[in-house]
């Protein structure tokens, strides 16, 4: 199953929230992100069926393995991105605004390419 942008972008959210709280609710999800609470409901019942995420009976979400996998694999991206673009110039703000763009639709040639650069020339 290809998972869309905007479900790669809360599967994000959730390992974000979980790195700083213990529980991470769908509440949560919609005021990081500021949406709506019915919006992030139905994501989550998708991202549920899809096996990237596991709620038990008081709302508290989990990523399961398929879910990390994802979702670290974008927060890599934005982290990596908004250091590359702020290395070569970028104000902050727009750095992190581009690099969550970027961050979805970048190959991962292209990705690991940036790396290789950024490590052999130091932007990283």
């Amino acid at each position: 199953m290809h998972i869309q942008e905007s479900g790669e972008m809360y599967l994000e959210t959730i390992f974000v929230l979980s790195k700083d709280h213990s529980t991470v609710r769908s509440i949560d999800v919609a005021e990081h992100l500021g949406y709506s609470k019915p919006s992030v409901s139905r994501a989550m019942g998708i991202l549920k069926t899809g096996g990237y995420i596991t709620m038990d009976s008081h709302g508290a979400l989990e990523l399961t393995d398929a879910g990390m996998e994802i979702a670290a694999k974008i927060y890599e991206r934005h982290t990596f991105l908004t250091k590359f673009l702020m290395a070569i110039g970028v104000d902050e703000a727009t750095a992190a605004e581009d690099a969550c763009k970027i961050e979805h639709v970048i190959s991962d040639e292209a990705f690991g390419a940036m790396k290789r650069h950024a490590e052999k020339y130091g932007s990283k």
